[in-house]
């Protein structure tokens, strides 16, 4: 084996590429395909049926998975999902709590020309689900930033 030679990475591995330890890995599996249309393209469950890895692709980028281990201690994530329009936001938040998430902010749109809403899924990842809505400066955001109540 060679490790002079540059190989590509997997589909949907990018250069940072985001994972989590998490109980209840199948079940946040199911939940990322259920709420987020996600698709499995990799899993080794172990013996007693605990997802030892998992990798979920969505929308183009794979999220990896794993069930928390002696050598591997739990550690859930906070990851923005990008969707494409505000309405979008809304109809991912609500499917995303018909599928068993906790709703940690509900659908707003935001001061920096997102519209944005959070859930917590059952292994206490934190997805925030978002799009774009306003193409602001970085001025703007500071202006609108400062007239916010305090």
């Amino acid at each position: 084996m060679s490790t002079k030679h540059t190989l590509p990475r997997p589909e949907g591995h990018h250069t940072i590429t985001p994972s989590f330890i998490v109980p209840n890995a199948a079940k946040v599996i199911s939940f990322i395909e259920n709420a987020f249309g996600g698709k499995v393209v990799d899993r080794y469950d172990g013996p007693n049926g605990e997802v030892f890895h998992a990798e979920v692709m969505i929308a183009g980028s794979v999220v990896m998975i794993g069930e928390p281990s002696p050598e591997w201690s739990a550690m859930p994530a906070a990851l923005s999902y990008y969707v494409s329009t505000g309405e979008e936001v809304d109809v991912v938040y609500k499917r995303a709590l018909a599928n068993g998430a906790t709703s940690l902010m509900e659908p707003k749109n935001q001061f920096y020309g997102y519209r944005a809403a959070s859930v917590k899924d059952l292994g206490g990842n934190k997805w925030t689900i978002c799009a774009v809505i306003e193409q602001l400066t970085k001025e703007e955001i500071e202006r609108r930033m400062k007239d916010m109540p305090h």
